[in-house]
């Protein structure tokens, strides 16, 4: 366990000071627009909650959006060395923008995952050029259990995707996390809702 935990903290040194600035910065930012709300709420999920995360203030404001999209790429600098064909994928609607500003970042092509298919064309829940064997990072705007993610999930695996890591700006921490990993995937909160109460 020793080995690992060493392994770990050195792995992640290196660039750690541009991280936790981004981060402070994106908390800040976050903050600002009052983007939690407290009273009680629906979420999509069905669950009740006593508090909201009105992420629709952040994914609507270039500032946020440029702050986010320079986050993940450091996260992803690795992995853009190393997979040319990597694809940044964001389920509609609430997660376009931010897969549109990671899109713009890392210039790399855009998926947008449907949530429906199209009932004209193609037919087809998955916009953009998805090929067999392409590695596919997959951003989200709020999770609480997960569930719209996996659905994305399992739509870009059934054709053929690669997703082993998901970002998201804000983890509501009620499980999103455990549920991915079941499915093997890594889920990377930029933020989590603690921090921003």
């Amino acid at each position: 366990m020793g080995e690992n935990t060493l392994k770990k903290d050195v792995d992640n040194t290196s660039g750690n000071t541009e991280i936790d600035r981004l981060k402070e910065e994106l908390i800040s930012n976050l903050k600002e627009v009052k983007c939690v709300k407290f009273g009680e709420f629906t979420l999509a999920s069905g669950k009740k909650s006593n508090y909201y995360v009105d992420i629709k203030k952040a994914t609507t404001n270039p500032k946020i959006l440029k702050i986010v999209a320079k986050l993940i790429k450091y996260h992803l600098r690795e992995q853009l060395d190393k997979h040319k064909n990597l694809k940044i994928a964001g389920v509609e609607l609430g997660s376009v923008p931010i897969a549109t500003a990671v899109s713009l970042e890392t210039e790399r092509e855009l998926l947008i995952i449907r949530k429906k298919p199209k009932d004209y064309g193609t037919k087809s829940k998955i916009e953009g050029e998805l090929n067999k064997g392409d590695s596919v990072v997959i951003v989200e705007d709020v999770t609480t259990t997960g569930g719209s993610v996996l659905k994305a999930l399992d739509e870009i695996r059934s054709e053929g995707g690669i997703v082993k890591e998901i970002f998201v700006i804000v983890d509501r921490m009620e499980g999103a996390m455990e549920n991915l990993n079941s499915n093997n995937i890594k889920m990377i909160p930029l933020v989590t809702v603690n921090e921003l109460k």
